[in-house]
């Protein structure tokens, strides 16, 4: 068995941005996800998170919070920090919205800047350079998105001595095309940062991995990367109600 404790969690949801130190509520339902304002995420200008794409914007906003919460925005050197996410359509809608631009006039009028977010894993090379992360950076499909494939393997990357920290999360837009049904219960992106120790002020609990692959939050079974996150707000601030 291993084990990392939850240090940082970010999310963009139907129901708005936020991360767990802010008491914010987390709402992970169904609906239209809320434009996202550079201001809303990063208090300085940022022209690169102006041109991205929607699934982008919600991705990189989920991480920023994530690594604000558990105090790792600000850096000064490279740091070896991993993000792995579970996507069901990755950047589907980008993919459509692009070749909407490629049809008409024979491609003349093709988008270069839909283009280069054409690639489900857009974000975390964003996320790479506005934060110096180093570690392995990878998107994988989940029919249904819960985000335990990629705590898994954030867990076994952190065991291994591969990075000093790990991002693991889902992210995911509405469907872009009736072709493509909706099945999803929920749209948008949440985060959690995992780390070895708890730090001074830090700390969700403890996200462990049993050898048969089930992943446990202090001691009960995880179903799905929201249930932790609801759980782990829950207990923080029944803790400081105690306080």
């Amino acid at each position: 068995m291993t084990g990392a404790v939850i240090t940082g969690i970010g999310w963009v949801t139907a129901a708005g941005p936020g991360c767990g130190s802010q008491g914010a509520p987390y709402a992970p339902t169904s609906g239209p996800l809320p434009p996202l304002a550079r201001k809303e995420v990063f208090a300085e200008p940022n022209q690169r998170f102006g041109r991205q794409s929607d699934y982008s914007k919600v991705g990189l906003a989920a991480i920023a919070f994530a690594l604000r919460d558990a105090g790792l925005e600000q850096w000064s050197a490279k740091r070896p920090i991993g993000a792995i996410a579970a996507s069901r359509l990755g950047c589907l809608t980008t993919d459509v919205a692009y070749f909407d631009s490629v049809i008409p006039d024979g491609g003349a009028l093709a988008s270069p800047n839909l283009f280069a977010y054409t690639l489900s894993t857009c974000f975390l090379g964003e996320a790479a350079i506005q934060f110096g992360l180093t570690g392995s950076m990878l998107v994988v499909n989940e029919q249904m998105p819960s985000g335990l494939t990629p705590l898994r393997m954030a867990l076994e990357s952190l065991a291994w001595g591969e990075c000093a920290a790990m991002l693991a999360g889902t992210c995911d837009l509405p469907s872009p095309h009736a072709a493509v049904p909706d099945t999803a219960a929920t749209s948008g992106a949440v985060f959690i940062v995992l780390e070895h120790g708890p730090r001074p002020g830090a700390g969700y609990g403890l996200l462990t991995l049993d050898d048969d692959g089930t992943v446990r939050h202090d001691g009960a079974r995880a179903e799905s990367i929201a249930n932790i996150v609801t759980a782990s707000l829950s207990h923080r601030m029944k803790e400081q109600t105690e306080t």
